[in-house]
């Protein structure tokens, strides 16, 4: 289970400088819109500190992480949604993601050219926002005319697949976000929002690209209003520092905060994170929160699903206390679950299979 992040904004925000920050790819950076047409792909590990001492009591001498895919996607603009700025191409990229992260520009800098002529941040926020509501109210339009031909038959499924979309096309109407929508719906309206694929269906994280100090009180207030995800950073102090080595960054006392964003990344998405012990290697894994078991079996190999009898499970916490997995099977504190046990943040798993 791969998961994308799509980092997008206005153009000349920051978003090639975080890319190249976060994943060490050299990427082009230029003071000029479009400098990324084609999206920069790259795969980041997700930072865990359990991981080294699960490892640590178990002896184990490789360690695997989880991973995210970040895709640096092209600047957006106004009229985005009719195709401006080759808008088309970059809103399917969007689509593509399963999170946006929305970079923000909050800095000055007169020598970087700004789209819209001057630095406003809450303005920027609504024009990139305003073109996914287009895009999605377009996708709308041409999927209720399908569908109301159906539902003009009778079908039930046409029948209640357009009253959703009456709701959603409202929602869009009145500005508000279909993620909103989505929190208020229940499991059968969310499968039919999920198979249109709507760009603003999809959480957002907005990077604020600045010092925290340096971020207006009242684009601060607009965050918490709207109860955003968000995270304030000096895109180009991070990118100074991710060329330092670790020596340098201890001995000038610097800290990033890109290891925080990725763990937002990854919690927006609502996925837990479970271990396995096999072979001298501890790793780490990602299924959705709610997920059973077998599910879990199956992230590791396929026929473990197919042929799985049962499964060990423990706390990685207690398993680290006890001193490992021989001691913590000696004092009877792995448990044996079946089929239908739900996976819980943290779990060390052993699938046992024919």
């Amino acid at each position: 289970m791969l998961l994308s992040i799509g980092i997008t904004g206005l153009a000349n925000v920051g978003k090639s400088t975080l890319f190249k920050a976060l994943t060490k790819i050299p990427v082009a950076i230029s003071n000029y819109p479009f400098t990324t047409i084609e999206p920069n792909t790259g795969i980041v590990a997700v930072p865990d500190e359990r991981l080294e001492k699960i490892a640590k009591v178990c002896n184990s001498k490789e360690i695997i992480p989880t991973t995210i895919k970040f895709v640096d996607i092209a600047g957006l603009v106004k009229g985005a949604h009719k195709g401006e700025g080759l808008g088309n191409q970059f809103l399917a990229h969007i689509r593509e993601v399963d999170v946006i992260l929305h970079v923000v520009r909050c800095f000055k800098g007169e020598n970087v050219v700004h789209v819209e002529k001057t630095v406003d941040p809450i303005r920027d926020i609504d024009i990139v926002n305003t073109e996914l509501l287009l895009k999605d109210l377009e996708t709308i339009s041409k999927r209720k005319e399908k569908v109301e031909k159906d539902a003009k038959r009778g079908e039930k499924e046409a029948i209640f697949e357009l009253e959703v979309l009456n709701e959603l096309k409202e929602t869009l109407s009145k500005g508000e976000m279909v993620v909103h929508y989505l929190e208020k719906s229940d499991d059968e309206k969310r499968k039919i929002v999920k198979g249109i694929f709507l760009l603003s269906s999809k959480p957002q994280i907005y990077l604020l690209n600045n010092s925290e100090n340096s971020v207006s009180s009242e684009l601060k207030n607009k965050m918490s209003e709207q109860k955003a995800f968000y995270l304030a950073l000096s895109l180009r102090d991070e990118l100074d520092i991710s060329e330092l080595s670790e020596k340098e960054i201890e001995e000038l006392g610097l800290k990033s905060k890109l290891k925080e964003l990725i763990e937002k990344c990854y919690k927006i998405l609502d996925v837990i994170t479970f271990f396995t012990i096999k072979s001298d290697k501890t790793q780490a894994w990602t299924v959705e929160r709610g997920a059973k078991i077998i599910d879990a079996a199956e992230k590791i190999h396929s026929d473990f699903a197919e042929k799985f009898a049962k499964a060990e499970v423990i706390n990685w916490e207690k398993l680290v206390n006890l001193g490992g997995w021989k001691d913590a099977h000696e004092k009877g504190e792995i448990k044996i679950v079946g089929h239908d046990y739900i996976v819980q943040e943290g779990d060390v798993v052993e699938i046992k299979h024919s």
